[in-house]
């Protein structure tokens, strides 16, 4: 398997044709678990997410869903398996530290009423989706950052921990040895894991959760906390959530743009296209700069798109465990 860390010249070809048929063909060719008509039952659950550690990632919410378990529990699940692999190096526990050597990670969560909690600037968590969840959950607000955050999350009993690897501590010296001091988006530092599933009841959920640009400047946000912009649900018409470089997204409040694109009727895929054509447009300079977007409507449908190739998407339902190759604007 490629390594989810590089950006790679990516076509839907051979036998990723094979995989990726149910996400990137036209609406007439989507499976019927996509593509219901108002006579055919939805097939229920569902669950699509960024990169290919996403693999691995659904099966854990899949143990939720398959089980009657909430779309909910399910991302939050998923998504911690991420965090706390120390070997991926964009989301918690061995994530890429900014230009000073620090680990702050980001995380958001969003339920099928609209809840929704997040965390921002947060260290030495190893599992920032839970805190975001915590904070939907147990106080009036939607986001907690920096060492208010932190001071939250040890109240509920979430333990300290030193998310420097040895690994990402030699990678950030190495860098530190000709840098400019100035992040540089590449293949190597934001590939953040989004979630989005549909459970049994046929509720929508979704998380996402980064350790953010590596080497950034310290105190930095991307978009991957901030509801509309890395991850956005609205349960009466769709799921959507972002990965890439934050700061494009935030210009666009990416995800809310394509769940609202849904609620006027594009599909998915659609759906997806239109907000990186707009991310396109208002960038003049698009060196470096990818973006892309997953979508789950409530029918069940999927959707992805990006701005480079590259992009992959992991879908697991009561048919399928693969990845898909995201249709894209632009080679590298």
């Amino acid at each position: 398997m490629k390594s989810r860390r590089q950006f790679i010249k990516l076509g839907a070809v051979g036998s990723v044709a094979l995989m990726s048929q149910a996400v990137t063909a036209a609406p007439d060719d989507l499976t019927q678990s996509q593509q219901p008509t108002k006579k055919q039952k939805v097939i229920k659950p569902i669950v699509v997410s960024t990169w290919n550690h996403g693999l691995d990632a659904n099966k854990a919410a899949w143990e939720v869903l398959s089980k009657g378990g909430t779309a909910l529990d399910a991302v939050e699940k998923g998504v911690r398996v991420t965090e706390s692999d120390p070997n991926n190096t964009s989301v918690g526990l061995g994530g890429l530290p900014d230009r000073d050597g620090n680990v702050t990670l980001d995380a958001c969560i969003m339920d099928h009423n609209s809840n929704c909690g997040a965390v921002a600037f947060l260290q030495h968590i190893e599992n920032p989706i839970s805190v975001a969840r915590k904070v939907m959950e147990d106080t009036p607000h939607v986001m907690l950052a920096g060492d208010g955050a932190l001071t939250f999350a040890l109240s509920k009993g979430f333990k300290k921990t030193n998310l420097l690897t040895e690994s990402s501590k030699e990678a950030w010296q190495n860098w530190l040895k000709s840098s400019n001091y100035q992040p540089r988006i590449n293949s190597e530092n934001h590939d953040t894991i989004g979630m989005l599933a549909i459970d049994e009841a046929g509720n929508l959920a979704g998380a996402c959760t980064t350790s953010g640009m590596a080497y950034k400047l310290h105190g930095r946000i991307g978009d991957s906390p901030i509801i509309g912009a890395g991850l956005f649900v609205d349960n009466e018409v769709g799921a959507a959530c972002a990965t890439g470089l934050g700061e494009a997204v935030i210009r666009v409040a990416g995800s809310a743009i394509v769940v609202e694109l849904m609620r006027h009727g594009k599909s998915p895929q659609e759906a997806c296209e239109e907000a990186v054509a707009r991310i396109i447009k208002k960038h003049k300079n698009l060196e470096n700069l990818q973006v892309g977007f997953i979508a789950l409507s409530k029918n069940g449908e999927v959707g992805c798109h990006s701005v480079y190739a590259g992009f992959n998407v992991a879908l697991r339902d009561q048919v399928n465990e693969k990845m898909v190759d995201a249709k894209y604007e632009k080679e590298w």
